[in-house]
């Protein structure tokens, strides 16, 4: 015994402290696969590979995730807007890697720009009105007009010669009169153009080449004719109530939808930057500095808080100028690559995300005895072994558990209490807190690593419930991301007036209705992610991956069969062009697809494999499998963890909980065969791959000739080179990782794929992995 003491005396500490280490990481993994069981997350693919134990996330740069946009070019912040009223140009403000898809008249539709000018025609304008023209209304801002002999040919052949000199007399009226109304000056009548490229064409040139001063219109009652007009006048600032007039880049104010569409449309759209920040969390900053609704802004898809994240936003009607004064405010978050667009963005309108991820501490089985080079060599093999099996056999196409939230109640138990009708009850469930959370029990515990969001969120709720603060101030107590249950607090809060009664306390629905609907609807949609998880492990189970009778693939992927939309005319019979991929936002219509049951021969036949076959999301309109998957889906979510639903039977009278259903394909590989890793040593907690947001801050510190470029830092991003002091004591034996990049496709989860090739082995970082437990 005093042998095995002194054996023990004599280990080094470093030793102690891995194997602790090691301990800490197997319990994460042990509690990890218990919570993924619940949410019906059971099967692998390749299970004869072996996996490895690793850290995912210990530091937010080891999780970066860039939006791939529909052409499929991947989306990087590779620029920072000017601000103080500077807007640079679209094709200037790139957010991709050198695409540019605003939608742009073609040559047939417009005359040609006027830069540069070719041989430019001096027109002169009238003289002004004589006397002081500080003081006259009728002072003209220009004394001449440059219109180059391209742009009058042009002009010539929309409208000819008689035209032609009209308009340009009412152009040198509005320069003559800038403050008249449009009523006041003359209209211009053209002649008829039949043809509607024409008048298309028209319509462009005279706003481009006027400058917006001028507008056009097509005749409701007279077909053909296109009137000319002045555009709205700039208010005169010396008239009262002008003094505060929001005004165009040029001066002038832009007025409903004509004046958006003179700038490229109603949406801005930009590239969102954000490090260790949910995408609502930086949006409401961003609405509450501009003062206006969050429901204005729309994105493709939400992304993790967690890591490093590019996607694109759109908002509505929002200046680039005042957008772009953002950054100086920005904390942990930029903006860029700001565009004006016709059309906002929709749930689920990209081409999926690259991720590049660094996963770290690195161990597999039987590594007890291996030297540390031993163990570097059996690593790259162990990790290349893997990352064939994922790149070729694929992953089970599971929704990941940050698809149920992180508190004890998860959004499937919500999503089902909605489905039930129990709205109070799905009330209750938001509001939820674990009491271990609290203030009082968190430091009595002695517990120091639980964010302290999540500590003041349990205070919030709990000071809200007992009386101790009003609804009207629960949102300056409560973390700025949890919003859902803030405005719900602040609504079943109300009171009236004169008698102090709560007067909307047990309006469940009003309260459920308080939060953004794209984060409301993701409660049942939870629901349904818990459905299909199950009856995936099910399926698995039962058939592994081979088509079987009685399966479901998407009608027309393989038949060969009419899939796109028929061709559609206006009210004149001419035929309606619509806006191609990367031009416009994917309607309802476009994005639905239909699944068909396969027959015998053709799940024998061999021309339909398991990346072929989907799987319902259980509602009212789709298909169940016609086998033992179909019967499945009745009993699973007729029994008691199924929530005794029929899956026939999903109409609701809430349409937020009326549910159609779609469908998911079951089996995915990551796009393009793209799988690449690379291991690597490593001391301490280096950053190993450079994020967007340093490569831009380099750029634009090197731009400006700053002495003190190498210390630029965005937030608390920490250079490459540079420790992380307050991560504590760092280890000096040198550690194992493997930094991987790969691509998946739209609502695709990234930590499904890393748990099929590390078989369950990938863990989020806590702190207590380097201590004694």
């Amino acid at each position: 015994m005093a042998e095995k003491r002194a054996a023990e005396a004599e280990e080094p500490p470093s030793k102690r402290v891995k194997v602790d280490a090691v301990d800490g990481l197997t319990s994460a993994v042990e509690h990890q696969i218990e919570q993924e069981r619940v949410v019906g997350i059971t099967a692998h693919v390749s299970p004869s590979i072996p996996g490895f134990k690793c850290v995912v996330k210990q530091r937010y740069t080891d999780f970066l995730v860039n939006e791939i946009l529909l052409d499929g070019q991947v989306l990087h912040l590779t620029e920072l807007p000017e601000s103080k009223g500077k807007r640079k140009p679209a094709d200037s403000a790139q957010q991709t890697n050198g695409s540019n898809d605003n939608p742009k008249p073609t040559p047939e539709e417009a005359p040609k720009p006027l830069d540069p000018v070719p041989a430019p025609e001096t027109i002169s304008a009238p003289p002004p009105t004589t006397g002081d023209p500080s003081k006259s209304e009728d002072a003209s801002p220009d004394a001449t007009f440059d219109l180059s002999s391209e742009d009058r040919q042009a002009l010539l052949d929309i409208f000819g010669d008689e035209t032609l000199n009209r308009i340009l007399a009412l152009y040198f009226a509005v320069l003559k009169h800038p403050f008249k109304k449009p009523r006041e000056l003359p209209t211009v009548r053209s002649n008829t153009i039949s043809e509607k490229s024409q008048r298309t064409a028209a319509h462009v040139a005279v706003r481009r080449i006027f400058a917006s001063k001028l507008q056009t219109e097509t005749l409701q009652d007279e077909a053909g004719i296109i009137a000319v007009k002045a555009a709205p006048s700039k208010p005169n600032p010396r008239s009262r109530g002008n003094a505060g007039a929001s005004k165009d880049v040029d001066g002038s104010i832009a007025k409903g939808k004509l004046g958006w569409s003179e700038l490229g449309g109603e949406y801005l759209h930009f590239t969102l930057y954000k490090e260790n920040k949910d995408t609502m969390e930086a949006l409401y900053f961003i609405a509450s500095q501009l003062k206006i609704p969050v429901k204005n802004f729309q994105f493709a898809g939400t992304k993790d808080r967690r890591g490093v994240t590019v996607q694109r936003v759109a908002v509505f009607r929002i200046r680039a100028e005042r957008l772009a004064g953002m950054n100086k405010n920005a904390k942990n978050w930029l903006i860029g690559g700001l565009e004006y667009k016709p059309h906002g963005l929709e749930l689920g309108e990209l081409g999926g995300n690259e991720f590049v991820l660094t996963l770290r501490d690195i161990h597999f089985e039987g590594e007890e005895s291996l030297s540390h080079e031993d163990r570097l060599q059996r690593t790259k093999t162990v990790v290349a072994q893997a990352g064939k099996a994922l790149k070729e056999k694929g992953y089970l196409n599971y929704y990941g558990l940050q698809r149920f939230g992180t508190f004890s109640t998860g959004t499937h138990v919500i999503g089902l209490k909605m489905l039930q009708g129990d709205l109070k009850g799905a009330v209750d469930s938001i509001l939820t807190y674990s009491s271990d959370l609290l203030p009082e029990n968190h430091q009595s515990n002695g517990n120091a690593r639980i964010p302290q969001d999540d500590i003041n969120r349990a205070d919030a709720i709990r000071q809200w419930r007992e009386g101790s603060v009003a609804g009207a101030d629960i949102m300056a107590r409560l973390p700025r991301r949890f919003q859902a249950e803030g405005v719900i607090m602040q609504f079943l809060s109300k009171r009236e007036k004169k008698t102090d009664r709560l007067i909307q306390a047990s309006d469940w629905q009003g309260a459920l209705m308080q939060i953004q609907r794209n984060l409301r609807l993701m409660y049942v949609h939870a629901y349904q992610s818990l459905v299909w998880n199950t009856v995936a492990g099910k399926r698995w189970e039962m058939f592994g991956d081979r088509a079987v009778e009685g399966d479901l693939v998407i009608v027309g992927e393989k038949d060969g069969g009419e899939t796109g939309p028929k061709e559609e005319v206006d009210e004149d019979g001419e035929p309606i062009v619509r806006p191609t991929g990367e031009d416009s936002a994917p309607s309802a219509e476009d994005r639905f697809v239909r699944a068909r049951h396969l027959s015998k021969e053709e799940a024998d036949s061999g021309k339909f494999d398991i990346f072929d076959i989907v799987l319902p999301l259980p509602g009212f309109d789709v298909l169940y499998p016609a086998n033992a998957i179909g019967k499945f889906y009745e009993d699973f979510m007729g029994s008691e963890a199924g929530g005794k639903l029929d899956p026939h039977n999903m109409r609701r009278a809430w349409k937020d909980a009326s549910l159609s259903g779609g469908y998911r394909k079951m089996m995915e590989r990551p796009l393009k065969g793209l799988v690449e890793c690379e291991v690597k040593e490593y001391a301490g907690e280096e950053q190993m791959v450079e994020t967007d947001g340093e490569r831009v801050r380099k750029a634009e510190a090197e731009k400006a000739k700053d002495e003190e470029a190498d210390a630029v830092q965005l937030g608390d991003v920490k250079r490459i080179d540079e420790q992380d002091e307050e991560a504590g004591e760092v280890a000096e034996e040198k550690k194992i990782a493997v930094v991987m990049r790969f691509q998946l496709g739209s609502s695709q989860y990234a930590t499904m794929a890393l748990r099929e090739m590390t078989k369950g082995g990938a863990v989020a970082y806590r702190p207590d992995f380097s201590t004694a437990r």
